[in-house]
């Protein structure tokens, strides 16, 4: 059984804003399988079903970024899911945009959502996807750059690389880590 968490806000005015990648990949995920993320746990929304012939569990965190970490804590032990089957979907600003880059391990960088997961989860030895925001113009407008509206344009390269991480996952999940990392980093 895997884990797929994407990391977002949930009010909806974050709902179109660079900091929701997470949220997005999860949602076009659910999409293409058919699995309904509309039940609640763990101050989560959830739904699971499968990939191929293994099972998936869905979780969209409905915290604030910082205590994503706790509800994929909760899901974790509930679950008895070892750390080997989870994976985090988060925007990186560090990426360019709409490029995404998958690794089994590694820090949260300057990631608060991404702190919090390494924090809950006592490990960092677990797989990531980023996908690419773009760094902004001025260093010190980092909540501005996460947290504001998408333009239409740059909407149509964000949802590309919504799209590689959607089907990253599912190399990772039919054929492993490293196959997924040879193919789309």
């Amino acid at each position: 059984m895997y884990l797929i968490v994407g990391l977002g806000n949930p009010e909806p005015e974050y709902s179109n804003t660079r900091h929701n990648m997470g949220f997005d990949t999860i949602n076009c995920l659910a999409t293409q399988t058919k699995i309904d993320i509309t039940r609640n746990k763990f101050n989560a929304l959830y739904g699971s079903g499968n990939i191929g012939e293994e099972k998936v569990i869905l979780v969209k965190p409905q915290t604030y970024m910082n205590l994503s970490g706790k509800a994929i804590r909760e899901f974790k032990n509930f679950y008895k899911i070892d750390l080997s089957k989870i994976i985090v979907i988060y925007d990186d600003i560090d990426l360019e945009t709409g490029k995404i880059r998958i690794r089994k391990k590694g820090s949260a960088g300057s990631h608060n959502g991404m702190k919090s997961v390494i924090q809950e989860l006592a490990s960092d030895e677990f797989t990531r996807i980023r996908v690419g925001i773009g760094s902004p113009e001025y260093k010190g407008d980092l909540i501005n750059h996460v947290l504001e509206p998408i333009s239409k344009k740059e909407r149509e390269i964000l949802d590309e690389g919504i799209f590689e991480a959607k089907s990253s996952i599912i190399e990772i999940i039919k054929n492993g880590v490293d196959s997924a990392m040879n193919k789309y980093n």
